[in-house]
């Protein structure tokens, strides 16, 4: 019983950082209808602003996080505006986008090999990993508390910024038809901005987590497909969806790992993708769009 209730608590702490990831991959898709796959770079960009704010600025975790999410956003800006914004004004041709963001990851990731090499690094130990007792029925690590919490701080945020706020409304607007926000006076270049920046925000807070869990190292960001089978899971577009399949994505991950095999996890992860896709394609909070012709 002790293990069930210590692999579950592991599988929401893995799961919500997964999440976090997740709804970056669901924002984007949700106005521009294409999935991001650069996103796994603004991650790796997070985890070596957090690790040389602290290795090199002596900075505390706090300045150092900041640092990290804020850059991670802005890198995720400036992709936005030198790779997919001028592929936008010349087509609608997705396509196009998706196969840009393939090239901007291995860029991106490419850079990091050159600037410090292709070692890996640890992270200091800023965020406690001491095991902490769970009501007497089992001992997880104060790491996994700590990280769910976070992102359901994190999460909760970006649902008050959705709901709340006027850019939110506008990005709910937009995720419904990005033409008509603009010819009803929304400057759909910055609100695309917005998006990008709270999605590299968000990858940067998973991508500090995830160095603290394993190491970190140029290609980190490679852990993020796990996060977009989260996300096709839940639903492309989705954010509930995105939260949702990430949470069965970790405990699945967990509970492999803890009564079968941890060399099966992935396994299983890329079985629950191809079973959704043969029984529901648009994924458990996807809605099929018709097309025309």
């Amino acid at each position: 019983m002790a293990t069930l209730i210590q692999q579950i608590i592991n599988g929401l702490s893995l799961g919500s950082v997964y999440a976090l990831i997740a709804v970056g991959y669901s924002l984007v898709y949700s106005i521009l209808l294409f999935s991001n796959f650069a996103h796994g770079g603004f991650l790796v960009i997070g985890g070596y602003f957090c690790y040389g704010s602290l290795r090199l600025l002596g900075a505390g975790i706090w300045t150092a996080g900041a640092l990290a999410l804020i850059g991670a956003g802005f890198a995720a800006v400036l992709t936005e505006r030198l790779a997919y914004r001028p592929i936008r004004e010349r087509t609608n041709v997705t396509l196009y986008l998706l196969i840009a963001s393939m090239g901007m990851n291995i860029v991106i990731e490419n850079i990091f090999v050159i600037i410090v090499g292709g070692r890996f690094r640890a992270l200091p130990p800023v965020i406690p990993t001491t095991p902490v007792s769970v009501m007497g029925l089992a001992t997880t690590s104060a790491f996994d508390l700590i990280s769910l919490l976070s992102a359901v701080v994190f999460l909760g945020a970006l649902q008050l910024f959705l709901s709340k706020t006027r850019w939110g409304l506008a990005i709910r607007a937009a995720a419904y038809d990005l033409r008509t926000a603009g010819l009803m006076g929304v400057n759909v270049n910055l609100l695309i901005s917005i998006v990008f920046f709270v999605a590299g925000f968000l990858a940067a807070v998973g991508g500090i987590f995830l160095s603290v869990r394993y190491t970190l190292y140029p290609q980190l960001g490679a852990i993020t497909i796990k996060a977009f089978v989260a996300a096709v899971i839940g639903g492309l577009g989705s954010l509930p969806g995105a939260v949702i399949g990430s949470l069965i994505l970790g405990l699945a991950e967990m509970l492999t790992a803890g009564f079968i095999s941890s060399q099966m996890r992935d396994l299983v992860v890329f079985s629950l993708l191809v079973i959704t896709l043969l029984v529901k394609p648009t994924g458990l909070f996807g809605k099929s769009v018709s097309e025309k012709v």
